[in-house]
């Protein structure tokens, strides 16, 4: 049963988001930021869901983990996470790895980069930490979260997944009885194994815990004396638990947030090419996956003061358009056709040129004549003249990133290549 406000156990917690990770997969839109700094859905970034998650579910002190490139993410929260004040006893504490333990010493692992704020943590006099990922896209209600594992007494609380088995090999897989308690952890089993009475179906760790901070705070400093020990929640903290401790199951669908529209829990890691290019695409559908509009779990961001989208001429051939599309802020649609694509803020596309399944970070430039299909296009790329991208696979892997499945990334340094070629 989810609390009353009087009751709520998120105000006694704090989320402390791990946003540190570079995101590899992803290949050049994280050469210059971290993963959860990634543009995602037209306006905002991807730890905007994280952050949003904990503001939403009613808690008020929150603290972000840097490590790789992290400017921009930092850039970001200092520009749209601003409003706490600290005299609510309210708090967004940026941490970067800045070697507060030992001047050799960056965060060396997810357990690690809590265990070297274990002061700060300390001065927020909070009752639980709710450990965050801050790389992926969905809208949860950990307040619920909380309450089960308050109720069940438990020393973790790890949310996750419902999958089909066989897909689950390619997560960490608890194991459960039937009342939910953990009885084994298992990363990336090859016979995943299944839920009890659902025997098509398994739980993959989303990389969500709650912890009672008292608890947890032990941990980590005996984890920190560990020598052999990888400084990991998944690694070393969370099979250790599960074999000493009582670790428990929280079933994302408990506790996921829908607006009625959504058919089933959304939640998507959005770390390659493809799976952010289709997350981004899928917004566009009639009725998306995921339900962005709303307002009563509202995804906050860095909302810049631009002025509306235009869209302008209208002869044939040249008809400023976009059909089943997003179009953000401060974008001109000039003479040119847009269908099922994600338009990001500031972006110019100009006559006769065609877009279609294409998602443009923001302030890209599209040139006459060009035609894209199937593109991601990198933050502040011009796009030439008469460039065609999405009809000859051999042509565009020859300068451009193409994955197996079709999908093209376009960044400026590889059409400074592709320009040093075609004059």
């Amino acid at each position: 049963m989810k609390a009353t406000p009087n009751t709520r156990l998120s105000s006694q917690a704090m989320a402390f988001v791990l946003a540190g990770g570079r995101g590899s997969r992803l290949k050049e839109l994280t050469d210059r930021r971290a993963k959860p700094a990634v543009y995602f859905g037209g306006k905002t970034r991807i730890i905007d869901f994280a952050l949003s998650n904990a503001l939403n579910s009613g808690m008020r002190r929150i603290c972000v983990a840097t490590q790789y490139k992290a400017h921009s993410l930092i850039r970001h929260c200092q520009r749209g996470w601003n409003f706490f004040r600290a005299e609510r006893n309210e708090y967004l504490d940026i941490l970067p790895a800045s070697q507060r333990v030992s001047e050799s010493k960056w965060y060396l692992g997810t357990a690690d980069a809590v265990a070297q704020n274990i002061d700060i943590v300390d001065s927020y006099n909070i009752k639980y930490v709710v450990v965050l990922a801050g790389d992926h896209i969905y809208k949860m209600d950990y307040e619920v979260m909380l309450q089960q594992h308050v109720t069940s007494k438990a020393d973790v609380t790890i949310g996750c997944l419902t999958v089909p088995r066989m897909e689950a090999s390619a997560f960490g897989v608890m194991a459960v009885d039937p009342d939910m308690r953990i009885t084994s952890f298992l990363e990336k089993p090859k016979d995943p194994p299944a839920i009890p009475g659902d025997p098509d179906h398994a739980l993959a760790s989303m990389g969500i815990y709650v912890f009672d901070w008292a608890f947890l705070r032990d941990l980590l400093l005996k984890d920190m004396e560990d020598p052999n020990s990888s400084h990991d929640f998944g690694n070393d903290l969370i099979p250790m638990i599960v074999q000493k401790g009582k670790a428990m199951a929280h079933k994302f669908a408990d506790s996921c947030v829908t607006s009625g529209l959504e058919d089933e829990p959304y939640w998507r890691d959005v770390g390659t090419i493809d799976a952010f290019w289709q997350a981004n695409i899928d917004l566009t559908d009639f009725t998306p996956k995921l339900d962005i509009y709303d307002n009563s779990w509202p995804i906050w961001t860095y909302s810049e003061i631009v002025p509306p989208a235009k869209f302008i001429h209208n002869e044939d051939g040249r008809r400023g358009m976009a059909i089943s599309s997003l179009i953000s802020g401060d974008c001109i649609v000039s003479g040119s056709e847009v269908r099922n694509s994600l338009l990001f803020t500031g972006v110019r596309t100009h006559s006769y040129s065609s877009l279609e399944y294409v998602v443009a970070l923001p302030r890209v430039v599209v040139n006459r004549k060009a035609e894209l299909k199937n593109v991601v296009i990198d933050s502040g790329v011009v796009i030439p003249e008469g460039l065609v991208v999405g009809q000859d696979p051999e042509e565009d892997a020859k300068w451009f990133r193409r994955t197996d499945s079709g999908i093209v990334l376009i960044t400026q340094d590889m059409l400074t290549r592709w320009s040093a070629k075609h004059g």
